[in-house]
């Protein structure tokens, strides 16, 4: 009981802080930026840079996802120097994207922007491989060895590697706005949506999710990129799949709404969704920015987080990590995102008026009752762990960039306690400077990444012309 009382001290501290005059007047100002930095041509850069590299890149990163879907399956075993293995390389980089954004943030999305938004989220994953795969062959090709003979690499590499010294200032502003976004993004929203969702679902108090959590986190932490990859490449697969099996029974309760709700998605994309039930419509340009935003924030692709990851990849060349590096675009946003898209509109719920999390929830609810709370509760909890996890290893690298490999045991610490913040504040300001800071991170990248492209095609010809011809030897 002592203890209960000292965490709901705390937290008791904590919700007054956030009440404070100055913090609010703080957070309509950090609200005010962010209607600039993720307007339009934010999303024109990330719309337009994904295009460019993508029809540079030739409609590969499109027509060879069965190829690189073959590629990941044998890069389940080392192939190359590096750290990890390419497929836990890449299931660390999934254990940072899938997270509230596959469940609450393709619901808000469909919520403010109609049905439509979904087909927006689909255009940015499809130009958002090309912006991942471009990023991952960056990554390995710039990729460098720190003082303890790990390799590291990322954003911060390629534009100071890349771009030379004359753009260090570039990496440096990327290096410190990931550091600072992932304890947003990656880790004290996510934390607090499992212990919202707890609590709502089996009553668990949010101090306790919290504490639980963070000496979870630092279990894993503790052990550094080898255990959290192993950690990734078990977990994520099966979390995965039991939340599509999940999506798959709302389908087919609802099986012969699914052509309706396709049309639906398609034909809102291009029109006013008009108001119904508890939806106030939205116009043809609300769906576009939702899609793309909601996008973005789900798959990561032109945030530059993702290669961080893919830099330690143990594979033989740059093309064949890229390769596989896009495929967590296409699952994250074309496989999970869908089914949570199809969930909602199919069940008819989306214009229940509903937002977030709790309009996935009575998409379930609908088709299995009494256990949709559970399910999605469940659901963002794995989701938001292995988020943490990921994260944890972008801002560590992020850090390390900046001020050296000492700051690596001092940060596994703050992270981890972070975690319990987190799950006990009340997050609207955070929620609203993680995106502020993930425009901050995408602009220094996107730049990178165009400046950058005649690189990545003439690595990736040369790759198709010589061993990628055949098909047969990928690594």
């Amino acid at each position: 009981m002592e203890t209960a009382s000292f965490f709901e001290t705390i937290q008791h501290t904590l919700d007054t802080f956030g009440q404070a005059a100055w913090f609010k007047t703080l957070h309509d100002i950090v609200n005010v930026i962010n209607g600039y930095v993720w307007g339009w041509p934010m999303l024109v850069l990330i719309l337009g840079v994904g295009l460019y590299l993508t029809v540079g890149l030739l409609g590969r990163t499109i027509f060879k996802i069965p190829f690189a879907f073959k590629m990941l399956w044998r890069g389940r075993s080392p192939q190359g120097e590096g750290e990890i293995s390419p497929f836990n390389a890449l299931m660390t980089s999934l254990s940072a994207t899938m997270g509230t954004g596959n469940i609450a943030g393709v619901a808000t999305a469909i919520a403010v922007g109609g049905p439509g938004a979904v087909f927006w989220m689909w255009m940015t994953a499809f130009v958002g491989m090309a912006t991942k795969y471009s990023e991952a062959v960056l990554a390995v090709h710039y990729r460098e060895t720190d003082s303890r003979g790990k390799f590291v690499g990322g954003p911060m590499y390629y534009i100071r590697n890349g771009l030379g010294k004359k753009f260090a200032w570039l990496a440096v502003l990327f290096a410190l706005f990931a550091s600072m976004a992932g304890f947003g993004i990656g880790n004290m929203v996510q934390s607090n949506s499992v212990a919202s969702a707890l609590d709502k679902s089996f009553g668990f108090p949010v101090w306790a999710t919290g504490l639980v959590m963070m000496v979870m986190v630092f279990a894993v932490l503790i052990g550094g990129i080898e255990v959290i990859a192993k950690v990734a490449g078990k977990l994520v697969p099966v979390m995965a799949i039991a939340y599509i099996t999940a999506c798959s029974i709302v389908l087919v309760m609802f099986a012969s709404e699914i052509p309706a709700a396709f049309n639906l998605i398609i034909s809102s994309a291009f029109t006013t969704t008009a108001a119904t039930g508890g939806f106030l419509g939205a116009a043809m340009m609300l769906a576009i920015r939702q899609g793309v935003a909601r996008g973005v924030f789900s798959n990561e692709a032109g945030l530059g987080s993702a290669p961080i990851a893919h830099a330690a990849a143990q594979t033989h060349g740059p093309v064949s990590q890229g390769l596989v590096a896009m495929l967590g675009t296409f699952i994250d946003t074309l496989i999970v995102c869908t089914f949570t898209g199809l969930a909602i509109v199919a069940s008819g719920v989306w214009s229940s008026g509903a937002k977030g999390a709790a309009l996935t929830t009575e998409a379930f609810a609908s088709a299995m009752p009494g256990l949709g709370g559970p399910i999605v509760a469940v659901a963002i909890s794995v989701f938001a762990f292995t988020t943490i996890l990921g994260w944890s290893y972008y801002c560590e690298r992020s850090l390390q960039y900046l001020v050296g490999t000492w700051i690596i045991y001092p940060f596994r610490i703050v992270w981890s306690m972070a975690v319990f913040v987190g799950a006990t504040l009340k997050l609207g300001f955070v929620w609203a400077l993680a995106d502020t800071l993930n425009a901050m991170m995408a602009i220094p990248n996107l730049v990178a990444l165009a400046l950058l492209a005649p690189i990545v095609f003439k690595l990736t010809k040369e790759f198709f012309a010589t061993r990628g011809a055949s098909e047969n030897n990928p690594f």
